[in-house]
């Protein structure tokens, strides 16, 4: 995950914060030292009473196999719990983390409530579908001035897939749009009053590339060669479309741990599983994971 997607764990002061809170943050502060573990064990009991910034950091330490092993599973029943009682971050996660392995209706249902609430990444993937009608009704106004409220918060991936819009959609629509932008949030509500703990860290939101009966703006990367053995895999998501499939191996093939590996474009009945590899065995696929950034997890190779 490339750092300027990362929330800040900026700390600070917490002047007279709940107990809850306080020991959420001790959690952060034992994850910030890599002591993944005593993080985990920090959270765990607070999450079970209900504490939603500990369910979402528990959900993403299963996420993202630290202190725990990798289990998405688990990782989904932790996000849907902050998710359901209103966490931003986790309803984002989660309807990526569904998103990504397949699961769009799911996905794209806790995306919209995010969106409503004017989070960028939400913004940007919910609005895509909304422009290309995958998955939904398709409403490309509506889709852009989505696309466009993400990229007026600074979100990267949105401002390039607006910049695809741009060449498009006509100048009408555009404008029609842009009236409809200012009419909703720019951004997410302010945090509440009292003090709340920073978060671990956020979701990703995958680049979205419009569907256009004209050739692709931005043509997949030529695969490297393979240099690496072994018969297992990473699988990066599950995609309706092959072109979104390609679009995440863009961004994520120049990390160190995929060197010498190669994209492969799995067809799953209705979707395209992205797959990367090979790795030697389970734990080297496992470590790949872990240092990426991008929810992922290992898988034979078939």
């Amino acid at each position: 995950m490339s750092p300027r997607y990362l929330v800040a764990v900026a700390l600070g002061v917490m002047v007279a914060a709940p107990l809850s809170a306080q020991s959420v943050k001790a959690g952060i502060e034992e994850w910030q030292k890599a002591d993944y573990a005593a993080a985990v064990a920090i959270w765990r009991p607070l999450a079970q009473r209900g504490d939603v910034d500990a369910q979402f950091n528990l959900g993403q330490a299963y996420r993202l196999g630290r202190g725990v092993p990798i289990n998405l599973a688990l990782a989904k029943s932790w996000f849907e719990r902050a998710a359901s009682k209103g966490h931003l971050d986790a309803q984002t996660t989660l309807g990526l983390l569904l998103f990504q392995n397949g699961d769009q209706a799911d996905g794209l249902k806790w995306l919209k409530q995010a969106a409503e609430s004017g989070e960028p990444r939400a913004l940007l993937v919910y609005g895509t579908a909304l422009y290309n009608g995958d998955g939904v009704t398709q409403d490309r106004i509506l889709g852009y001035s989505y696309v466009s409220r993400a990229a007026g918060q600074g979100l990267q991936p949105a401002q390039e897939t607006l910049a695809q819009l741009n060449q498009l959609m006509p100048s009408a629509d555009r404008q029609k749009a842009m009236a409809l932008a200012v009419l909703k949030p720019k951004k997410a509500p302010p945090p509440a009053a009292s003090p709340k703990p920073v978060k671990v860290a956020t979701a990703k939101a995958p680049t979205a590339k419009p569907v256009t009966p004209k050739p692709a703006a931005i043509k997949a990367a030529s695969a490297p060669a393979s240099s690496a053995t072994g018969n297992w895999r990473i699988q990066l998501g599950a995609f309706a479309q092959r072109g979104s499939a390609e679009a995440l191996y863009q961004r994520v093939a120049g990390k160190a741990a995929l060197a010498g590996r190669s994209p492969y474009y799995v067809a799953s009945g209705a979707v395209t599983r992205l797959q990367v590899g090979p790795f030697a065995n389970k734990g080297a696929a496992a470590a790949a994971c872990g240092s990426i950034g991008v929810p992922c997890f290992p898988v034979p190779a078939k």
